[in-house]
């Protein structure tokens, strides 16, 4: 529905975005930190509210953290968000162990969601089973209800539509809560949703950069050192010899390094030349992780200390539930 989400716009109608996090470690890398950028984007475009669902819940749930370690990495992923660039006036930042205690009218949507989805539907869905804790079939409807603009009484006062920039994995979340929309009288949530970012040692297209894995991923907090071996040790398109190099030439769909430079290699010229050169056998691997090396060291660095200046009220003010008077302007 991204389509009738741009002919609203056209129309002089409002809508706002929607995204999350899981905050499964301190840091966050390289995989998430390019759907920030990509939402951030979206904001400037359209000049739209954004609300961040930080789901410390989720991750006490699924992944066995205790409350105080999974709130301690919300808020220090937070401080990550923040340094993406995103203006306090049109965002808000939500933890849900924090927001779900305060709002009833969120919980009330939660309520009412769930009351919609069946145990068998959700079976079907997320593949629990009878082993799972209940906490896991709840959760489906705490991350379905940021769509819905009631869920945020502070900011909006009627029923506006909403786009979700995700990744493809949290799309039977969002199935989810677009079959339950209109039951409940809502607008189903728009989405547009993004391909894994590739682990450094995963092949062709499987694998995604994972937070359990910190050699799979560049982390915003690595050191240049740190950087340069992950990708020494990257999986590469290069051939076993060099005569074989030179006669065939790299295998693009293979290389990790030459797809880090396709996401962030700015300059488009350059990004061709090594597309010819090392696909056609005269560049060699080196060269490629040499150059994805400098431009991912530029990029965390200027990261950190982007990071270094968000402060903790800065924290507490995107995190503070309160009107967005210039949301719009």
């Amino acid at each position: 529905d991204f389509n009738l989400i741009l002919d609203s716009y056209e129309r002089g109608e409002k809508f706002y975005l929607y995204t999350g996090r899981g905050p499964s470690s301190e840091s966050l890398h390289l995989g998430h930190l390019i759907p920030f950028l990509f939402t951030k984007y979206l904001q400037e475009a359209f000049n739209v509210p954004l609300v961040i669902q930080i789901t410390d819940d989720e991750k006490c749930i699924f992944k066995n953290l205790n409350p105080e370690d999974s709130k301690r990495f919300g808020r220090e992923n937070v401080k990550d968000i923040i340094a993406c660039g995103f203006d306090v006036t049109k965002t808000f930042i939500f933890s849900n162990f924090d927001y779900v205690s305060r709002c009833s009218k969120f919980y009330e949507n939660i309520v009412v969601t769930g009351k919609c989805v069946t145990r068998n539907k959700i079976d079907g869905t997320f593949g629990f089973t009878g082993e799972d804790p209940v906490a896991k079939y709840s959760f489906p409807a705490v991350q379905a209800v940021p769509s819905f603009s009631s869920s945020f009484p502070h900011l909006f006062e009627e029923d506006i539509p909403c786009l979700i920039p995700c990744a493809i994995d949290q799309d039977p979340y969002f199935r989810m809560t677009r079959d339950v929309a209109p039951r409940l009288g809502y607008r189903k949530p728009a989405l547009i949703e993004s391909s894994f970012f590739p682990a450094l040692r995963a092949s062709g297209k499987n694998g995604k950069m994972s937070a359990s894995d910190a050699n799979s991923a560049i982390y915003m907090n690595d050191s240049a050192k740190d950087i340069k071996k992950k990708i020494n040790g990257a999986v590469s398109g290069g051939r076993d010899n060099m005569d074989d190099h030179k006669k065939y030439g790299a295998n693009l769909e293979e290389d990790i390094p030459f797809k880090y430079l396709s996401f962030f290699l700015e300059d488009d010229a350059e990004l061709e030349h090594i597309r010819k050169e090392y696909g056609e056998g005269r560049m060699l691997t080196g060269a490629v992780k040499m150059r994805l090396t400098r431009v991912l060291t530029e990029i965390v660095e200027n990261h950190r200390r982007a990071r270094a200046a968000v402060t903790e009220q800065m924290v507490d003010a995107f995190m503070a539930a309160r009107p967005l008077p210039s949301m719009f302007e």
